[in-house]
């Protein structure tokens, strides 16, 4: 199987942003979609979509945060806001 692109998208960064990297299992029917899904979709890659499925996730519970938003909305639509 052919590895995810590993270079950090610099439109969702910026200086400030802390970057905390974990290591993490996915089951392979998920690793295979996502690497699909890449595939399709150049302006997306791994680091953008676990970004984008954590914040709407936790949004999605109830988690109020505006930069937890801005987050999410950046990844979603390729924008960058600056603080």
């Amino acid at each position: 199987m052919q590895e995810l692109n590993y270079d950090v998208n610099s439109i969702v960064f910026n200086e400030k942003d802390e970057v905390i990297s974990f290591k993490c299992e996915l089951q392979e029917n998920l690793q295979v979609a996502m690497k699909e899904f890449v595939e399709e979709h150049p302006n997306w890659d791994q680091y953008r979509i676990l970004q984008a499925a954590i914040a709407g996730f936790l949004i999605q519970k109830g988690f109020q945060n505006r930069d937890l938003t801005r987050l999410y909305i950046g990844n979603m639509f390729s924008m960058n806001f600056d603080y």
